[in-house]
């Protein structure tokens, strides 16, 4: 599954400093607005010590773990919504991503030049989250237009249910709010699923901060909290400035070292690239064989063929049943051999949801 995170956030508060502590791609990192005027795209790995400690039982010929795409979008102005600064080209990155990772300035620092001329995160949202709203009031807007006279005049129940949600979206973007506060039911999200909108997408916040507040942060970030805390958002502090001098360093040990001086137990970005795992609500099963020990992405909830047809559409199609395996019943025992022996070997079939964790082998015929 290619799922993307957006960064985004004011020029200068961090995000391609991040960017480049999160992923094996370079993007500029400078003093000044506007460095990134493409879009930089960097596949990650997800922290999972799961496939690991498969890999050492199992002993594969190769090791596959999770990947999400990271994406570094250019920096925003005031007046994006309507083409300002790099405004277009921001809004139809950041609609091509799954979720947003929204960096927000919270450290004091005179030689870092801010765009607006002072340090100021809720202020800096607000610029954000009134951009995408004026945006997606825009799109709803259009859609209104489309849909209003077959609800109004026709007998059209899709086109009166669209006009229907449109409108409380419509009403909601209005009083300054996001799409995805708005009082709807899944059922009736799937009405405007189609439309992408920004402030529909679900968000984490990233308080980047000096080195003297990446524990226990400072009355910034206290701020900050306060103001999304109606958002069911998570919070996340992190130092970009500590994660680039963390990437620069070669073994494990000297990692470990540097973040135990820090009284830190692991790095911000790998809290991070897990969060960001979440915020997507995704889930890992696994395949573990002499060829390959690989960890699969797909989404909470999905059913024994749904997840098959991650591997493969003629997974799902032929789909026989799944002969299942639970992580910490093949840790424990050791061997498939040794779990089919002790009778923790299941086998099931096309209702069956699949757990964070199982380790799957799947019967077909095409």
């Amino acid at each position: 599954m290619a799922l993307q995170c957006g960064i985004v956030g004011l020029p200068n508060v961090g995000k391609s400093t991040l960017f480049n502590c999160l992923s094996n791609a370079k993007a500029q990192a400078a003093n000044f607005p506007f460095c990134t005027i493409e879009p930089n795209v960097g596949v990650i790995t997800v922290p999972d010590d799961r496939i690991t400690k498969l890999a050492e039982l199992v002993v594969p010929n190769r090791i596959v773990p999770n990947t999400i795409e990271i994406v570094d979008i250019a920096g925003l102005v005031k007046g994006a919504s309507k083409g300002e600064g790099l405004g277009n080209q921001f809004l139809g990155n950041i609609r091509a991503t799954n979720a947003i990772i929204h960096v927000l300035r919270c450290f004091d620092d005179g030689n870092v030049v801010h765009v607006d001329g002072s340090v100021d995160p809720i202020r800096d949202k607000e610029i954000i989250d009134t951009e995408l709203q004026l945006k997606d009031l825009d799109t709803i807007t259009k859609r209104i237009q489309k849909v209003e006279k077959m609800a109004k005049t026709g007998n059209d129940k899709d086109a009166k249910k669209t006009y229907e949600v449109c409108t409380i979206v419509k009403n909601h973007l209005e009083e300054g709010k996001s799409a995805r506060s708005a009082s709807l039911s899944e059922e009736d999200r799937e009405f405007i699923a189609d439309l992408c909108l920004l402030t529909e997408k679900p968000v984490m916040y990233i308080c980047n901060v000096d080195e003297g507040s990446v524990v226990n942060g400072n009355h910034y970030v206290d701020k900050v909290k306060d103001a999304v805390k109606k958002e069911n958002a998570e919070v996340l502090i992190i130092s970009a400035k500590i994660e680039s001098e963390i990437a620069e360093l070669e073994s494990y040990e000297e990692r470990q070292m540097f973040l135990d001086d820090l009284g830190l137990t692991e790095s911000g970005v790998s809290r991070l690239i897990r969060s960001a795992y979440a915020l997507l609500n995704l889930a890992t099963y696994f395949t573990a064989g002499v060829q390959e020990v690989r960890a699969w992405t797909i989404t909470k909830g999905f059913t024994a063929p749904q997840a098959a047809g991650v591997i493969h559409t003629d997974f799902e199609k032929g789909f026989i049943r799944a002969e299942v395996i639970k992580y910490e019943d093949f840790v424990k025992l050791g061997t498939e051999a040794a779990c089919k022996e002790a009778g923790k070997l299941s086998i099931e079939g096309k209702t069956y949801i699949v757990e964070d964790g199982d380790i799957m082998h799947f019967r077909f015929n095409v």
